[in-house]
């Protein structure tokens, strides 16, 4: 379905602006009149829907303005708990407002408020801000239609919750590798900061040849006593032409397939993007979203540009009245697990609760494998740290010993 971007005012002579869906211009502009909003500017083409998915993409795994996943969660369960009470909806998000710890979210919530209290509908003014992303307002927008806000509300509170359960589940097996790292860089650079120059200072009043061995050792750490802020501006150069290059569209495209390609970690990163597809592809539906739509919200939310163009086949086989399963399977990009319980779902009618399962059996799996990996990366770490270690001191203690033996 077309996005259109807008600027209007309503009836208090106030000016607005943000997104809408709707088949045609003339669509769009009913839309806005029946929500007491008049358009004075309407347009549509890519750079609306580019904004939108980009805002969707960035905004749901990593809310933005200080708006962390955890807090989103929190405050949308808060509000799906007073709205199923009976609480009316302006003192609803007044009360979550009071009620959060975060500030941004806190004053987010507090314009949200306004906005309705002025007569704009809920996902209208979560729409207008930057914190809400567009599977959050998509959702939000049809429970107010369907006259099912509650449930909406249950829903998005429950996918924010798994969202953030997976984040910590993954976080906590990757702390210990971490502080491995960290540690051992830490102790090399004590190495070659404090204990090697007064070491070489000794060896040089021995006024004897060094062995090749050992000169090696000694100039590297030399080098990057005396360099080391060459390697800090090479390291951020490098990061920052990474990014740069990853910010294009054919830079992206090369990472992406480079990343699915990769031995372990390609498997990795094709199972998180499946499984944030079908759960979010499930939740959408659940929430009555049309399916067309449903697909361009999970494409963004996949976050890979390789597994999106297999969606967006899968998009336009569903317009031509096509299923979804077919043109998945044929892009080789999604397991045979994933297609083949699709097209059960399509066939039972049961696609969400088949996009479901994918997803819970997948996130089991992102943990089981990060665990795996975790318990071989850490006895890797230990020897390059031991090897490092052991690689100075044989070249401090190499001439030492040769000395020892000439006197003996």
């Amino acid at each position: 379905m077309p996005v259109f971007e807008y600027r209007a005012v309503d009836g208090a002579g106030r000016s607005l602006k943000g997104f809408v869906d709707a088949e045609s211009a003339r669509a769009a502009r009913l839309q806005l009149r029946s929500d007491g909003v008049f358009p004075t500017e309407l347009r549509e083409g890519a750079a609306g829907a580019a904004q939108a998915a980009e805002r969707s993409r960035f905004e749901l795994h990593l809310p933005s303005f200080g708006v962390s996943l955890t807090d989103q969660a929190l405050a949308t369960r808060q509000l799906a708990t007073l709205v199923g009470a009976g609480v009316p909806l302006l003192s609803a998000l007044g009360a979550v407002s009071e009620q959060s710890d975060n500030a941004r979210l806190k004053a987010e919530f507090g314009r949200v408020r306004d906005r309705v209290n002025e007569g704009a509908t809920l996902a209208d003014a979560m729409a207008a801000g930057p914190v809400f992303s567009d599977l959050y307002t998509s959702m939000v927008r049809a429970g107010e239609a369907g006259g099912a806000l509650e449930g909406i509300l249950e829903r998005l509170a429950h996918y924010l919750e798994s969202q953030v359960r997976l984040r910590n589940k993954v976080s906590a097996i990757l702390v210990y590798p971490i502080f491995m790292l960290f540690f051992t860089l830490i102790v090399v650079g004590v190495l070659v900061t404090f204990v090697l120059p007064q070491i070489t200072n000794l060896l040089d009043s021995l006024d004897q040849d060094l062995p090749v061995y050992t000169e090696i050792v000694i100039r590297s750490a030399e080098w990057v006593r005396a360099y080391w802020w060459i390697l800090a501006i090479a390291a951020f150069a490098a990061f920052a032409g990474f990014r740069a290059f990853v910010g294009t569209e054919r830079g992206r495209r090369a990472w992406d397939r480079m990343l699915l390609r990769l031995p372990v970690v390609g498997r990795v990163a094709r199972v998180v993007a499946v499984s944030r597809f079908s759960r979010t592809l499930a939740t959408l539906l659940a929430g009555g979203i049309p399916i067309v739509r449903a697909m361009d919200v999970g494409r963004d939310v996949a976050g890979n540009v390789i597994l999106g163009d297999a969606i967006d086949k899968a998009r336009e086989s569903i317009t031509e009245g096509a299923s979804i399963a077919a043109p998945l399977r044929q892009s080789g990009q999604f397991p045979a697990m994933v297609t083949q319980m699709i097209e059960v779902g399509e066939q039972s009618g049961q696609l969400e609760a088949m996009l479901a399962k994918v997803a819970e059996t997948y996130d089991e799996e992102v943990e089981t494998t990060v665990s795996r990996l975790t318990a071989l990366l850490e006895p890797v770490l230990i020897l390059v740290m031991v090897g490092i270690v052991l690689l100075i001191i044989m070249a401090t203690l190499q001439p030492v010993l040769k000395l020892t033996t000439s006197l003996s």
